[in-house]
């Protein structure tokens, strides 16, 4: 659509859908249609979100319009926008409004607002989810093509679970911060809601990018959120949640993993680190970033989140410190888990409370809301929440992809696989997903490169292509011109004259890591050019001196096969 039709049917779609709760401020109709008329007559000029619309959660700074964090005491105008704000709108998006949210951010209910309660779109008797509430409602009603939302203990996932849509939680330090009222500062992260991964994908890739302004900003060592293919060995850990969740979202579970290879994992240690989120010294950080409304305008809080904080000025430090090595612990259990698995795969929530619920127990709904997203954060976690599909309860069910700090790329493709293998349409329209993205081509700042052994996907030494930023572009095989040798845990490949073709794996990695590989590899081992059926590449080859000993595997036509024999 251009921008005025875009324009024209976000304002029709939220008349429509007829909920002011979704929003707190919302920019006059005449407003956004000037907007929109403004870039029409622009044109593109290659902005890529020429004409999405989008909304913003209203902890996030847009300059001219309120930030009140669902607290009006602490409403201020800000003069500038939030840089992730300001990137969207300078990548030709058009902003609705800005979107109601448990107060300053704490709760996954999304009931915890003077603003009102926005509707769960599948069900008005159900929480919408927090505390990003009006930022999930206000993209799974079709108003909007994208939200901003934040994410501290899953407050960007919750919401794209109950609202049938993708929830992107990237990783902690690649938005910049700067313009959003903070939570947990240590471990905040702006969110992004969309209908589709894609869209996600290709809005985290513009709002990204490295701020010195902001103390917690890290530079990305290597482009995360080019868009890879679905890798064919894939290892995806999973967990025994029976105990946990619903029956609806046990089924989905189950039906989700049931194509992949899995590998058992315990949580045990990730749901101790989950219980401290608000049981340990990060309430405490929560108190600090609002302590003179705290000491001064308690009364102006809502009631739940009044008690939170306020127990967050009683904690001790020497607690504080107990939990910051227990943390480190578990951070370090993570790294190793993900050297075994390309991702974690988890319900996203357990279920979805009602409203009657909440009302009669604010505090232990919301807390079991966070079993599977409060270590998230707190570990270095990226994570994408995505559609399972409906449940025989007529509510969505969900499930998250989760994988180490910079990883997002990876996640996508699993995740966007899952999600159209489970679901058809966005949200609760009749809106269909678009079509699947294809992978980027290769960049300039990239090397294809072939693997032939135990650097293939699913195999032990892939860690070493992906922890230097490697994504998998396709399977492929070589002209036959070559043998394949056995050399105990990996093969061994020689150009001959009497050979055959041999499969493997091309997979890009940037051309500054090209060189931190080879580093890895031994002798015989090494790269050289290795010729392809669709041209040449550089690739694995073996030095002929320590191949005639070697057992020759050539006729079974690459190391998968070779593994695979009894």
């Amino acid at each position: 659509m251009t921008p005025t039709q875009a324009a024209t049917a976000a304002i029709a779609a939220d008349h429509a859908w007829g909920d002011p709760a979704i929003w707190i401020t919302r920019r006059p109709d005449d407003a956004i249609r000037a907007d929109a008329a403004r870039l029409e007559q622009e044109g593109p000029q290659g902005r890529p979100l020429w004409g999405l619309t989008f909304a913003v959660k209203d902890n996030i700074d847009v300059a001219g319009l309120p930030t009140t964090a669902a607290c009006p005491a602490y409403a201020h105008t800000p003069q500038t926008h939030a840089p992730v704000v300001q990137r969207l709108l300078d990548a030709g998006a058009l902003l609705l409004g800005k979107t109601n949210l448990d107060q300053f951010a704490t709760g996954l209910v999304g009931v915890r607002s003077p603003y009102g309660i926005p509707r769960n779109v599948f069900d008005p008797a159900r929480v919408p989810g927090g505390s990003s509430s009006g930022s999930g409602t206000v993209v799974a009603a079709g108003i909007v093509d994208f939200s901003l939302g934040t994410d501290t203990a899953g407050s960007g996932r919750v919401p794209a679970m109950f609202g049938n849509i993708v929830g992107w939680k990237p990783t902690i330090g690649s938005l910049s911060a700067i313009g959003m009222v903070p939570a947990c500062r240590s471990i905040d992260t702006i969110s992004i809601f969309a209908g589709c991964v894609h869209l996600a994908r290709n809005v985290a890739g513009i709002a990204t990018g490295f701020d010195a302004a902001d103390p917690y900003s890290r530079h990305a060592p290597f482009a995360h959120l080019r868009a890879t293919a679905l890798p064919p060995g894939l290892r995806l850990g999973v967990a025994d949640i029976a105990d946990l969740c619903d029956p609806a979202q046990t089924e989905a579970y189950a039906r989700v993993t049931a194509p992949f290879s899995t590998t058992p994992v315990d949580l045990a240690p990730f749901l101790e680190i989950a219980r401290l989120l608000y049981d340990g010294p990060w309430v405490a950080e929560r108190s600090a970033a609002l302590r003179p409304i705290i000491e001064h305008q308690a009364d102006t809080l809502h009631p739940t989140t009044r008690a939170i904080l306020e127990a967050g000025m009683n904690r001790r430090t020497v607690d504080a410190f107990a939990a910051f090595h227990r943390l480190a612990e578990v951070r370090r259990l993570a790294e190793t888990l993900f050297t075994r698995i390309d991702a974690l795969l988890l319900p996203t929530a357990p279920f979805t409370p009602s409203l009657a619920a909440l009302e009669a127990d604010p505090i232990g709904p919301n807390s079991r809301l966070g079993t599977f997203t409060n270590f998230v954060n707190l570990c270095d976690l990226a994570a994408i929440a995505v559609p399972a599909g409906i449940g025989a309860d007529g509510l969505p069910t969900s499930v998250t992809l989760i994988g180490p700090a910079w990883s997002e790329h990876r996640l996508a493709a699993i995740a966007d696989h899952i999600h159209r293998a489970h679901s058809t349409r966005i949200g609760n329209t009749q809106t269909p997903l678009p079509p699947p993205p294809e992978p980027d081509a290769l960049d300039p700042s990239e090397t294809a490169l072939f693997c032939i052994g135990a650097h293939m996907s699913g195999l032990p030494l892939n860690p070493q292509i992906t922890s230097l930023g490697g994504r998998f572009l396709r399977c492929d095989h070589t002209t036959p011109d070559y043998r394949l040798y056995a050399l105990g845990n990996r093969p061994g490949m020689l150009r001959a004259e009497q050979g055959a073709s041999i499969a493997g794996e091309i997979w890009a990695l940037p051309t500054t890591a090209i060189g931190a590989l080879l580093a890895q590899i031994p002798s015989p081992l090494g790269f050289g050019t290795v010729s392809l059926s669709t041209g040449p590449c550089l690739g694995f080859l073996a030095e002929p001196h320590a191949l005639p000993t070697a057992p020759e595997i050539t006729h079974l036509g690459g190391w998968r096969a070779f593994l695979a024999q009894p």
